[in-house]
């Protein structure tokens, strides 16, 4: 089979690689569509020693059941999935919160992905969803899941219905896109999206129906804004959130760019501001997500783009390069 095989720092290359072996409880998937996370792009930089080189990355999937080893998995049965491989009997597994399973592995990480024509997963990990759900959409998934479990948090803990706040998105990425998206479907009073890249502006702009921002230009306006959402976790996105964030307001904390940075601690100790962390979703949120996805919840995602898996390195060197207007590049076996 054809795989997109991470061979070094900014570097992958196309290779013929086996096929999948099949193991009791697992079902080998045939590849219909699968996207490019920013974790592949910081892996793909060589910058996470967990991805190590020789590795086939990608978690964010839909395919098609080739062979399977479990029951009731038939073939040809489309699923999308969890790329969480979790134990199921942890505490935080049986509380229903398997994110944070203490035991877990990940597809594209501890084990070969999806940027393949075939990928073997856990039959327990599979999402069922509607068959003639569009492949753009059930390979959005992961990520709009994760904008899912995030913004769901937040309602949690704010003060105020969603609909009476303004809310800062900081990055244009798919994350980013996606949770301005989710926003504005439940309604809140006013979405701001601040980006560097004026491709992605452009189209935050259009399918969004956000305000958008360059943060060089037009800085976020301090103590300004009920919610803030941090989809770049980077240092200076870190103290932009602190700063644009009101008094007794809430901060999400997604994204990961930066390892570690210190935070101003006086402002949200005095200004009793809300700080939280999220890690990616519970099945219950993939679930979820399947369903808002085949409701529309997303718009039309009309704003991904499509290409080819054995155009894979030059959609890397791209998003590298910020050439791609697209928050999410989803590549086709």
């Amino acid at each position: 089979m054809k795989a997109l095989v991470y061979t070094a720092p900014n570097e992958t290359q196309l290779r013929e690689l086996p096929m999948p072996e099949l193991v009791p409880g697992e079902v080998v998937l045939k590849i219909e569509a699968v996207g490019i996370c920013g974790s592949d792009m910081h892996a793909w930089h060589g910058h996470d020693p967990r991805r190590k080189p020789g590795l086939v990355l990608g978690h964010e999937f839909v395919g098609s059941v080739a062979q399977s080893a479990a029951p009731g998995f038939d073939l040809g049965r489309r699923f999308t999935g969890n790329p969480l491989i979790t134990c199921g009997t942890c505490e935080f597994c049986v509380q229903g919160r398997n994110n944070l399973c203490a035991n877990r592995t990940m597809v594209g990480m501890t084990r070969a992905g999806a940027f393949a024509e075939y990928m073997s997963i856990p039959a327990a990990s599979l999402i069922a969803m509607p068959q003639d759900l569009p492949a753009r959409a059930a390979a959005l998934t992961e990520p709009a899941a994760t904008a899912w479990h995030a913004i769901h948090l937040v309602l949690r803990v704010l003060v105020r219905p969603i609909h009476e706040c303004r809310v800062l998105v900081i990055g244009g990425g798919a994350i980013g896109m996606l949770s301005a998206l989710l926003l504005r479907h439940l309604g809140a009073a006013e979405v701001v999206l601040a980006e560097l890249n004026a491709l992605r502006r452009d189209a935050v702009a259009r399918y969004a129906s956000a305000k958008v921002v360059d943060p060089r230009e037009t800085p976020p306006a301090e103590a300004a804004f009920d919610v803030v959402i941090d989809a770049v976790g980077a240092k200076p996105t870190r103290d932009q959130a602190i700063a644009a964030v009101k008094p007794g307001g809430v901060v999400m904390h997604v994204g990961l760019q930066d390892w570690a940075s210190e935070i101003d601690m006086r402002r949200l100790t005095l200004a009793e501001i809300t700080l939280l962390g999220t890690y990616t979703y519970t099945t219950a949120d993939l679930r979820a997500t399947v369903a808002a996805l085949a409701r529309g919840v997303f718009g039309d995602l009309a704003w991904v783009e499509e290409r080819a898996l054995d155009e894979g390195q030059k959609a890397f060197v791209d998003l590298d390069r910020g050439l791609c207007a697209a928050a999410k590049v989803l590549l086709r076996p």
